[in-house]
């Protein structure tokens, strides 16, 4: 498996709201974390 396709089927695992973030709309394009909200998780910049 890619790590690409690893990392998008644990972010898709988790939702905005388990991981404690706030959401803003209810239309999401992707299920789960998005990039952005992943890599802001994680710390990185």
């Amino acid at each position: 498996m890619e790590v690409r396709e690893f990392l998008s089927s644990r972010r898709a695992k988790i939702t905005p709201e388990k991981a404690g973030l706030t959401v803003f709309g209810s239309t999401r394009r992707v299920p789960g974390l998005r990039r952005e909200e992943a890599a802001m998780l994680a710390g990185v910049r």
